[in-house]
């Protein structure tokens, strides 16, 4: 069938992007599901810096890419051998399908499956290949998703399905941002009523952070960012203080002076990931969920790790298990325990994707949604 999608052609693409425009919106070939995959209508998919990293270059992928990662959608067909879901089911979108046989799926870590690793970083599908083409080119899959599209093909293990009053630009983020956040605080980190943590980075992810470790009865949960819109949206998503870096000296004065127990690194920059290490106190863990250039290094003192007894702890896909996850989180969004409609920042068409990636490069966007439905101009 025929789709409208957002394909990255080179990466690194330069700034800024809504006037070199990286993203061609335009007509690509999605072919039927195979084996164990569906096909899902996209009806809202979440712009994250996953998607801003290809574009960037910070995590290198082979090109032509159509890119997007996090989404909801409904299911419009169903491939061969796929079970418990339906035509017509609402369902979100995972970034880390599995196979269920690897050793890290028979132990519960499915984020960590060698086999959607590989076809990850492929731009394959698990089931083997791509399923999109534009003419004679074959076009690579984002995260065994491509949600940036009216329509995707993925393997069955890559979508979890939802009620169906549950708003799709709100069920896009539980995907993505709420998952990988959620899941630092909950699942790598195992934060305990009355621990203290910090988040550094307060977009989709850290706020996401934010508001599942004000879930999880941390205190005080501080927010740190240079932004003050987004300073006032984490204490709107459940920080007891937010403030600046340059602040954040000050404030530990008064509400941690022995340092706090957790930090939260999701910034993507291995300055930011020191500066999180440097207030985590005695015993304490700091944890990063944020991507940065490959290049980037650390600076330590490794004594400090051993003789206070402080953990190192990296957090990819918040270490979930989205079956299960995803389910608990939409009950605590429904609860009031978890406001991730805060998260959305702007809902736009597909064809408006590139300024959409220069908002969250200039760092003005949370989390902005697109609704692939509205789109009304694409190139031949």
């Amino acid at each position: 069938m025929k789709i409208t999608g957002a394909v990255l052609r080179q990466s690194p693409a330069p700034r800024p992007y809504r006037e070199i425009r990286p993203l061609d919106v335009t007509t690509v070939e999605l072919a039927d599901p195979g084996f164990g995959e569906l096909l899902v209508r996209i009806e809202a998919a979440g712009i994250c810096h996953s998607d801003l990293s290809v574009i960037n270059g910070n995590r290198p992928r082979p090109t032509p890419m159509l890119l997007g990662h996090e989404a909801a959608g409904v299911v419009e067909a169903l491939g061969k051998g796929v079970r418990n879901v339906e035509v017509g089911d609402h369902v979100v979108l995972v970034y880390v399908p599995s196979c269920g046989s690897c050793r890290f799926c028979v132990s519960g870590k499915p984020a960590l499956c060698t086999t959607a690793m590989a076809a990850n970083s492929a731009g394959d599908l698990v089931g083997g290949g791509s399923r999109l083409r534009s003419g004679s080119e074959e076009i690579r899959h984002h995260l065994g998703v491509s949600a940036f599209a009216t329509h995707a093909v993925v393997d069955r293990s890559s979508a979890v399905v939802i009620d169906k009053d549950v708003p799709f630009e709100t069920a896009a983020l539980f995907g993505c941002a709420m998952l990988t956040g959620y899941g630092a605080v909950n699942h790598t980190a195992g934060v305990r009523p009355g621990e203290s943590a910090v988040v550094f980075g307060l977009g989709g992810v850290g706020l996401a952070a934010v508001m599942s470790a004000g879930a999880a009865g941390s205190w005080p949960v501080v927010a740190v960012d240079p932004v003050r819109e987004k300073q006032q949206l984490a204490l709107q998503a459940g920080a007891s203080h937010a403030c600046g870096p340059d602040e954040l000296e000050q404030l530990m004065k008064k509400v941690a002076p022995e340092k706090f127990d957790w930090a939260f690194e999701a910034v993507g920059l291995a300055k930011a990931f020191e500066a999180a290490y440097a207030v985590t106190g005695r015993g304490g863990g700091t944890v990063s969920a944020g991507l940065p250039h490959p290049s980037e290094m650390l600076q330590l003192n490794p004594l400090s790790i051993v003789a206070e007894n402080r953990r190192i702890l990296g957090s990819y896909m918040g270490t979930a298990q989205p079956a299960v996850d995803i389910p608990a989180m939409i009950a605590l969004w429904r609860a009031g325990r978890l406001p991730v409609d805060r998260l959305v920042s702007a809902e736009m068409a597909l064809n408006d994707v590139n300024e959409a990636m220069e908002e969250l490069a200039a760092g003005r966007a949370v989390r902005q949604i697109i609704r692939p439905h509205r789109t009304v101009e694409v190139s031949a």
